[in-house]
């Protein structure tokens, strides 16, 4: 098959461009500036805001399917910069959606779970989304954009992604490890819970979606549900950390510009019962996690 992966020099796309190569694919990334990941895959740089050049691309790559990935995900710069918020998360959706929608191929949507409220999470696929926050609705916006254009779409909730080697600016994993690695003390939230999910999981599952033209919504995560503290906690265990240095924390103590969910995560049993690629289980993720780390697998290991 023919895919066009947008945000290939990402921490998923990176990952979904991989797994597409080593199946066979024709593979086609897309991202912003200069190519930063390897690969045998033909890359274009593309701003993805600008719906022309996406239409462009698009069509010269005549995909059969396309996975996005690609969005402004740091929740606070989001809510500081709501413009360029709605720029990367909506108006970029729209444009990836309209050239899916063009070539005739088959879309799968990435979103997250902060488009839930987080007041009685975890949540499955027919739960009432309820955004708040300039992240969460630019999110959800984003999502409707692509449904609108491509409506056998899959959409595709995950959260809180990790892995090593991290892209671009530090994930919640590799930055606990690179801290705790220095033995710095850390703060984590013993009020929020969350679905820690090991990038590589996430783009095997988009995979999936993505060769199987699956539509409707999917929740493509890790497959437990806890809080930050614990999931720091398992870290420690795993990579031989010291647990002394993880901090339990409120949200409401660090007054954060843009709101959370708080009871958040995901229910994994549809992926579960429905994908080759199951979501794995907090301990197998961990494992496959240290195992990059201790591979050296980032030139910057142990700076």
């Amino acid at each position: 098959m023919r895919f066009v992966v947008t945000g290939s020099n990402g921490l998923v796309g990176s990952r979904v461009c991989a797994l597409l190569e080593k199946a066979g694919h024709e593979v086609v990334g897309l991202g912003r500036g200069a190519r930063r990941t390897g690969g045998a895959h033909r890359y274009i740089p593309v701003d993805l805001t600008l719906e022309a050049d996406v239409l462009t691309a698009i069509e010269s790559a005549a995909p059969e399917a396309i996975i996005h990935p690609a969005s402004m995900t740091e929740v606070d710069a989001c809510e500081r910069a709501p413009e360029l918020a709605y720029a990367a998360n909506v108006t970029a959706a729209m444009a990836v959606a309209k050239g899916a929608r063009k070539v005739g191929a088959h879309l799968v949507h990435v979103s997250t779970d902060y488009v839930f409220d987080g007041d009685q999470g975890p949540y499955d696929e027919e739960a009432r989304a309820n955004p708040r926050g300039v992240y969460a609705l630019t999110k959800h916006m984003g999502e409707q954009a692509a449904k609108s254009f491509v409506p056998g779409c899959a959409i595709a909730r995950t959260a809180v992604v990790y892995g090593w080697p991290p892209a671009g600016r530090p994930n919640f994993g590799a930055w606990l490890v690179g801290a705790l690695e220095k033995q710095q003390t850390v703060k984590l939230f013993e009020d929020q819970f969350v679905s820690p999910s090991l990038a590589d999981s996430v783009a095997a599952m988009l995979v999936e979606l993505g060769e199987r033209k699956l539509g409707g919504l999917w929740n493509t995560c890790g497959g437990e549900v806890m809080n930050r503290v614990s999931f720091g906690r398992a870290l420690c265990e795993v990579f031989g950390f010291d647990q002394n240095l993880l901090v339990p924390s409120r949200m409401a103590d660090l007054k954060l510009p843009s709101p959370r969910p708080l009871h958040s995560g995901l229910k994994a049993d549809k992926a579960r019962a429905q994908l080759v690629a199951k979501p794995l289980a907090l301990t197998e993720s961990l494992q496959r996690f240290h195992a990059a780390w201790k591979a050296g697998t980032t030139p910057v290991r142990g700076a």
